[in-house]
């Protein structure tokens, strides 16, 4: 099927803004070319389940595509429209099933050393998009805050070095109640900005109470859940048939419900996020500072929150990866030092993905070691390169950046 014989009736398996989405702009789709819009379906059937942000940068997508005219339209698409397709993926449902689609259509572009042909086509694209169809700038400027170093003693070497050129380090914080007054932080500008998914407290382990307007996601409140995908990937592997796309499949096709996650509306798009995160990313399901890391990128990149705390915690030593992946592993030991490392580098990472969003100029940045006396500050009106040997507590240096 080309993508000019799409019928109304092929999308009456996908959720129900999905639906509207797709048959409202059914003229659009039948005009693309059919890699294309199996691509961007991919993205519409998802609809239901994504941001307040994502579904911004959906509508404006189809808004602006709609709007071209014709030879504009035709340029556009021209590289799109040179890559050949195979007749077996011409004749599937692919506007029903097109993550199925893009799947089997990643192995043929492969197969056929066509895969960098569409690379080039891809980016030309969205190079194109990103030019004409703008992310609105924030209701606020932005603050994500990074606190790393849980149960360390001290650290074993200079701690915020990639993060230290850009901003100033603060050697005399006082850290008692810290933690506390970050969450108070983040549920103050909840209150002051109430914004759907626009405020988030990201955890390590346990969360300190928040408030209910802050998107809460913590590693062992998911505890439940990963053990029962662990129980699905152990099924996989010990099927014999258990190779990396089995896997993927597997995992790209497993919903909340089926891993015992209960909710609907907000809290069933928040449901959804979490198990992409546990199922997309590489050892989010064993590994709780690169369950944070990975939690705190997507946040940003889909939601784009105006407000984002991150707290690290000490992860599991590394082990042999069968006892890595067993569901319920017996005498697991903690690594507090090797856990500093990589959520230093981590918060690197994260103050990295807040610059790609609107509004980065104005944005501010805190990177604490938690306990202690150490902690980085970056936002506009401050000096780079620079320490400070000042001393405040949290409250202090909070009201001081910002």
């Amino acid at each position: 099927m080309r993508a000019a014989q799409l019928q109304p009736d092929q999308f009456r398996s996908y959720p129900p803004e999905a639906r509207r989405l797709a048959t409202n702009h059914i003229d659009l789709l039948r005009r693309l070319p059919t890699i294309f819009a199996a691509t961007l379906l991919r993205e519409v059937i998802d609809y239901d389940w994504r941001f307040p942000a994502e579904r911004g940068e959906v509508d404006r997508q189809l808004s602006y595509l709609a709007s071209l005219p014709p030879d504009q339209f035709t340029r556009l698409f021209a590289k799109f429209a040179q890559i050949r397709m195979d007749t077996k993926l011409e004749e599937m449902d692919w506007a029903k099933e097109p993550i199925i689609f893009s799947e089997r259509l990643t192995a043929y572009l492969w197969s056929t050393h066509q895969i960098d042909a569409f690379r080039a086509a891809a980016t030309e694209y969205m190079s194109r998009l990103g030019s004409i169809t703008k992310d609105p700038p924030p209701p606020m400027p932005r603050l994500t805050i990074a606190v790393i170093g849980k149960d360390v003693q001290q650290s074993p070497f200079p701690l915020f070095r990639k993060l230290r050129p850009h901003g100033v380090l603060f050697n005399q914080v006082q850290p008692e109640s810290g933690l506390q007054t970050l969450v108070e932080t983040v549920a103050a500008r909840a209150a002051a900005h109430p914004l759907s998914y626009g405020h988030w407290y990201i955890d390590g382990s346990a969360p300190l109470p928040a408030s209910e307007l802050v998107s809460v996601v913590a590693y062992d409140l998911l505890q439940p859940v990963r053990t029962a995908l662990l129980h699905q990937m152990q099924q996989v592997v010990h099927s014999g048939n258990g190779g990396p796309e089995s896997m993927e499949t597997k995992l790209a096709h497993l919903t909340p419900e089926e891993l015992g996650m209960r909710g609907e509306m907000a809290k069933g798009i928040l449901n959804r996020f979490q198990i992409n995160l546990l199922t997309q990313g590489s050892g989010t399901q064993i590994f709780s500072t690169t369950f944070v890391q990975w939690a705190a990128r997507e946040a940003l990149r889909r939601a784009q929150p105006v407000t984002l705390l991150a707290r690290f915690t000490p992860r599991q030593r590394q082990r042999p990866m069968n006892e890595l992946l067993e569901p319920k592993p017996a005498g697991v030991e903690l690594d507090p030092e090797g856990s500093l490392l990589d959520a230093d580098m981590g918060a690197y990472y994260i103050w990295i993905d807040q610059q790609r969003l609107s509004g980065s100029a104005e944005s501010l940045f805190i990177a604490w070691f938690e306990g202690h006396d150490k902690a980085i500050a970056i936002g506009p009106d401050l000096p780079r390169g620079t320490e400070s040997n000042q001393p405040a507590n949290m409250k202090q240096l909070l009201q001081w950046i910002t």
